[in-house]
């Protein structure tokens, strides 16, 4: 399950882990206009750790996904 809501700055979906136990921490995706963080709790250490990509990596990520094994360089982005 998921939930995406529109804040003043930024878009926040949270994933939320559903099924057998044991479940893991909602993950919390901030998309912004520069970067996108991700958030998840951690329990053991009472933290919560945010991971912050750049829209390059974001892009990079997206790419990634759909590829085999291998290394890959996307072309720059055209504007």
């Amino acid at each position: 399950m998921f939930s995406i809501e529109h804040e003043f700055d930024s878009t926040v979906i949270t994933l939320v882990d559903e099924g057998a136990a044991p479940l893991g921490e909602d993950v919390i995706v901030n998309a912004f206009e520069e970067c996108v963080t991700i958030e998840q709790y951690d329990p053991r250490t009472d933290q919560t750790h945010v991971i912050t990509l750049s829209m390059a990596q974001l892009r990079d990520l997206g790419a990634a996904l759909d590829l085999p094994e291998g290394v890959y360089m996307q072309a720059p982005n055209k504007k």
